[in-house]
């Protein structure tokens, strides 16, 4: 998605650079749009009816008062791109009953079994008592891993691998699930499309009868996504669909865009190989995210996990004000380094999602955090409170404890001053933040120098 988020943005940047807008002009956009969505395996007649539809608002519609013509372009484009890919978040709704039955299916290698590790800790951080069962008897690894991913977050897990019937392991543990608020329940999968998988799936769904049934699709199946989405469909109902591998090469369109043709809701995202790494799927933040505008609602979803709301407040009134210690500085690393990585944080950040900042950059910096936080485990609580007083000899000394260098240790010095100084700068009267589109003119889209990045 990364490829298709740049080639989307330069575009659009070429509009907004644009002194006059013509016919010319917003033919040359559709086209570079056509070309991005066609390089990222999106079905060709849903690319042409999309820019079609995008060329004659842009033709026809006048602009409403107070937007330009530049702006509004832009947000023919976003809304357009929002209809095409679903519109409205469509999460899961967890009705109050014992258990909530979520039935998972899918084909090997699609990564349903991580999928369900990662719905389990997803729902759980949320404070429901979570389950798994596995009855994917085919593959013989499948029950095991399920286990362990399970056992890694403290959710509890039946398996059986010595019998092959999965509707016997089902019956076997029936009383134990009405102690849980949801079940998840792990199917069989196979290398390909077939008969026996299908009818093994409906027999399983006749007699489960799941209030969710999401079927797994990896990104890189491209537009056979539709297909695999209408088979299972058709044979057992089939209420939303969770796209993994969404983090890699793949070219995801085909199967965003499959699940578009069949009317399939796509429920969740998985954006990497860490346990936290699923999203509740909104089309509305997931195209802003591809056009650089940045993902408010996924950013605040990923804070309320890392911090408490009280202790954010606390932490925001420091920062504002450019009044906070190193011991601040930690704590916020450290809720940083729960969210996810660097790169994936700053994409979700109305206005930084725009900056062009290499990826090699961003690991750097992600290395530097790691590092920073030796040293500040290596300074006395005196030292934290008030950094000032840590000279030549103190510098010598919290780098020999921490494992770094003093130039490593200084490094932090700098970028703690230069922090202060900086939300001393955004800050506005009695400590309010300005506007980040206000900053980010005043910057011209590039970081402060000296931030680090």
């Amino acid at each position: 998605m990364d490829n298709l988020g740049s080639k989307l943005r330069e575009t659009l940047k070429n509009i907004t650079k644009s002194i006059f807008i013509d016919k010319k002009l917003i033919n040359e956009l559709v086209k570079d749009i056509q070309r991005a969505l066609l390089s990222a395996d999106v079905n060709v007649k849903l690319v042409f009816d999309l820019t079609e539809r995008i060329k004659k608002r842009a033709l026809e519609e006048k602009e409403p008062k107070g937007v330009d013509k530049k702006t509004h372009i832009v947000n023919i484009v976003y809304e357009e791109l929002v209809n095409f890919l679903g519109k409205e978040e469509k999460g899961i709704i967890i009705e109050k009953k014992k258990p909530f039955k979520i039935m998972m299916t899918g084909l090997y290698g699609s990564g349903k079994t991580t999928s369900i590790g990662k719905l389990a800790n997803y729902y759980k951080k949320r404070g429901h008592k979570i389950a798994a069962i596995g009855l994917d008897v085919h593959r013989p690894a499948a029950p095991l891993q399920l286990k362990q991913l399970c056992d890694s977050i403290n959710v509890d897990c039946f398996i059986n691998q010595k019998e092959k019937n999965p509707l016997k392991i089902l019956k076997e543990y029936e009383k134990e699930f009405q102690n849980y608020d949801i079940l998840i329940i792990d199917t069989a999968g196979r290398d390909a499309l077939s008969d026996d998988l299908l009818k093994e799936i409906k027999d399983l769904y006749d007699y489960i009868k799941p209030d969710e049934n999401l079927l797994v699709i990896s990104a890189d199946v491209g537009q056979a996504a539709q297909k695999q989405a209408e088979a299972f469909h058709e044979n057992a109902r089939i209420t939303g669909v969770v796209i993994t591998k969404m983090d890699g090469t793949a070219k995801a369109g085909g199967a965003l865009s499959a699940c578009s043709i069949t009317n399939a809701k796509i429920k969740f995202i998985g954006v990497g190989e860490k346990i936290d790494d699923l999203e509740l799927y909104d089309p509305e933040g997931f195209v802003s995210r591809l056009l650089g505008m940045g993902n408010l609602k996924a950013l605040l979803e990923k804070a309320k996990e890392a911090i408490t709301e009280e202790d954010a407040k606390d932490m925001g009134e420091k920062f504002i004000k450019g009044d906070f210690n190193l011991i601040d500085l930690y704590k916020q690393m450290e809720a940083m380094s729960k969210m996810g990585p660097l790169g994936k944080i700053m994409e979700m950040v109305p206005g930084f999602g725009s900056l062009e900042m290499p990826k090699d950059l961003l690991k750097v910096q992600e290395g530097k955090l790691k590092k920073w936080k030796f040293i500040i485990d290596s300074s006395t609580k005196e030292e934290l409170e008030n950094p000032d007083l840590i000279g030549r000899s103190r510098i010598d000394r919290i780098a020999k404890g921490s494992g770094t260098t003093s130039k490593e240790v200084r490094e932090l010095l700098k970028q703690y001053r230069m922090g202060k100084k900086v939300m001393k700068t955004f800050g506005g009267k009695a400590g309010k933040p300005k506007d980040i589109n206000k900053i980010m003119k005043q910057f011209k889209g590039k970081l402060p120098k000296g931030l680090g990045i």
